[in-house]
């Protein structure tokens, strides 16, 4: 069935469908139990006065198919911002109808238009469908690096030494 898609800067009125979106991809990646996001707080992160973040709506035949939600981020060699995509997510039944990759390519034109150097994001290590996809369109494995992460107890153990917070 032919279609068309659309890729459109996502605005406050989307706040619920970016919440159901982010919880159908936790559930994808197994990982449903982690999402604590309500949609005040999504729609202070990235509609509010302290923004720091954005989305992107993707839309087949005017039905939303998926997201992708990104932020600014900064490199130290490269002297210039960059784009850190946190999220991306297709709809199962609309995968393998490029929508993925228009996501990524109005990413690639955010990023362009904003002097920005890179685009990075992370992928689960067991998702191949993902991994492939992402090679295909010449990204790069970035294998040197692992990622660390400090939250919860562990976050508020580090950050109140300095602050006296308990």
């Amino acid at each position: 069935m032919p279609g068309s898609v659309n890729i459109r800067a996502a605005t406050a009125k989307d706040v619920e469908l970016i919440l159901q979106l982010i919880r159908e991809l936790a559930d994808y990646e197994k990982l449903a139990d982690e999402v604590v996001a309500t949609p005040d707080m999504l729609a202070e992160s990235l509609f509010g006065p302290k923004s720091c973040a954005e989305a992107l709506i993707a839309e087949w035949n005017g039905e939303a198919a998926g997201f992708a939600l990104f932020f600014q981020n900064f490199s130290t060699f490269l002297g210039r911002p960059g784009i850190y995509l946190e999220d991306l997510y297709v709809r199962p039944q609309y995968r393998g109808k490029s929508i993925g990759k228009r996501l990524l390519q109005s990413l690639a034109g955010l990023a362009l238009q904003r002097d920005c150097r890179r685009l990075e994001w992370a992928v689960l290590n067991w998702n191949q469908p993902a991994i492939d996809f992402y090679l295909s369109l010449g990204a790069t494995a970035m294998d040197r690096w692992t990622t660390y992460r400090l939250t919860g107890n562990a976050l508020q153990r580090l950050g109140g030494e300095l602050t006296g917070t308990p």
